[in-house]
């Protein structure tokens, strides 16, 4: 195998400290020796700038809905947190068939990006009291389903208080080492409320990653909705200002 060329001098966060490796991974690069069980064979026709996201966002989003939460056609879900993952969950509630999907977030454009991917309905967070909204689009006693993608106490508590009596609450988001959350537990209690969370959207690869492929190839799943640019690597410091300013969902780099 080649040596890996990296785009430009060592990535670095903000105060200068040098970015390490997440699961021990080389990322970045022309070229990444991998361990062939660690590998899943798709078709060679698909287009690989959308097959290159089933191992991290399709994975996640998509994986909480049919394999953690398990959503049965005909229900009703809400989803905070509007970036790539949380647009994966709306592409898994449709999927599923979910009769109502609410899209939460701050920023308009991933309210747009939501639409477009399935939401039936979309709540700006800025606007008011979410939890209510929600309630109120789902028949006045809130979602059967709700997914957090953000990783924060505030917005947990929102997708929990967005909840119908028995709701189911799944918590995606990674939340930062050492935050705390408080939530009234006679509310909690007497709504008969589940919280849990998913790693992976608990998915096993050779299984799940086949079922992705699978629905990309019949249409059922837009995974080309989710690109929205194409970069090379020396693009990449852009990119991730890109994702923070949320102007991308992913932006997926190309070599060669």
């Amino acid at each position: 195998c080649a040596r890996p060329q990296v785009a430009g001098p060592r990535m670095r966060t903000r105060d200068g400290q040098p970015l390490g490796r997440v699961l021990g991974l080389g990322t970045f690069a022309t070229h990444t020796v991998v361990a062939a069980a660690k590998c899943v064979p798709v078709a060679p026709e698909l287009d690989p700038s959308a097959m290159c996201l089933v191992g991290c966002a399709v994975a996640t989003g998509v994986g909480a809905v049919i394999n953690t939460a398990r959503v049965v056609p005909g229900a009703s879900v809400v989803v905070f947190g509007c970036g790539a993952v949380g647009a994966c969950v709306i592409l898994g509630a449709r999927l599923v068939n979910a009769s109502r999907i609410v899209a939460v977030d701050v920023a308009p454009r991933k309210l747009e990006w939501a639409r477009t991917l399935g939401a039936t309905d979309v709540v700006d967070a800025r606007a008011g009291d979410p939890e209510k909204r929600v309630r109120e689009l789902c028949g006045g006693t809130g979602a059967r389903y709700a997914f957090e993608a953000v990783g924060l106490p505030g917005t947990l508590a929102g997708a929990l208080g967005s909840l119908d009596l028995g709701g189911t609450c799944v918590l995606i988001g990674v939340p930062v080492p050492g935050v705390r959350l408080e939530l009234p537990l006679g509310r909690f209690f007497y709504g008969r409320q589940t919280l849990t969370t998913t790693f992976g959207g608990d998915c096993v690869p050779v299984r799940d990653f086949q079922r992705f492929s699978d629905w990309y190839r019949s249409g059922a799943l837009d995974l080309d909705a989710l690109v929205t640019r194409t970069i090379t690597l020396d693009d990449v410091p852009e990119a991730f200002a890109a994702m923070e300013r949320g102007e991308v969902l992913r932006s997926v780099i190309r070599i060669g």
